[in-house]
């Protein structure tokens, strides 16, 4: 027990613990009736915690909050963020997952090997975001999604994040909090309609602090792991 209590240091219990009480705090505050937002939100707080560890089982709490979130949005009319997570974000999560699970670090299937991101990486991340979201553009059109434009920068940031967390790069988190940075202006406006979607705002503000901090995790993991090697 003690060793599974010291597998998190005392910074990351305190981001962890402290960004569940935020999201439950608003949740009491504001919301009281939505529990699915409040569900996926300590869902994904928890899971950003063991992807900042380099935990292959972020990715099963990221599958299980994409569904969630899928639903939420669509209540919202943001069918861009419904079909981003549930047919992009999932799916890749379960690829993230098997990637991770086999490339461990030094055999710890709890930590995986981080992987130098190359500049041959670049042009097919490039191309394929660009493909992706000019298709979605007019997918979401089509269904008169609601505030098309940040829908649509969402989709982007959306791929390039999971196509670098399947590279297992520490940028994913850099791309993540772009996406966090959009979704908050997504979740701004439906909050102005409607405050009980302010639990959905306080938990991607609390996602951008995470990713922040999953990113000099990964790269100070990242040193570590090559000068072991």
């Amino acid at each position: 027990m003690g060793s599974k209590l010291k597998y998190f240091s005392l910074l990351e219990w305190l981001l962890w613990s402290g960004s569940s009480t935020v999201i439950i705090a608003f949740f009491l505050i504001f919301d009281r009736s939505n529990y699915l937002n409040l569900i996926a939100s300590l869902l994904g707080a928890a899971a950003l915690i063991l992807l900042a560890k380099g935990n292959p089982i972020g990715h099963i709490l990221i599958i299980i909050f994409g569904i969630i979130y899928g639903i939420i949005s669509f209540s919202c009319a943001y069918y861009g963020e419904m079909i981003t997570y549930v047919g992009m974000t999932v799916p890749m999560a379960v690829i993230a997952f098997i990637s991770w699970i086999m490339n461990p670090y030094n055999g710890n299937r709890s930590e995986v090997k981080i992987r130098v991101f190359k500049m041959r990486d670049l042009f097919p991340m490039v191309l394929i975001s660009a493909a992706v979201t000019v298709a979605f553009w007019f997918i979401l059109k089509h269904f008169n999604t609601a505030n098309l434009i940040p829908s649509t920068i969402s989709v982007a940031t959306s791929f390039v994040a999971v196509y670098l967390t399947f590279l297992r790069s520490p940028y994913y988190a850099l791309a993540y909090a772009a996406n966090d940075i959009v979704l908050l202006v997504l979740w701004s406006l439906a909050t102005a309609k409607d405050i009980s979607y302010i639990s959905v705002l306080i938990c991607f503000a609390v996602f951008l602090v995470n990713d922040i901090y999953g990113f000099i995790c990964w790269k100070k993991n990242h040193k570590r792991q090559m000068k072991n090697a």
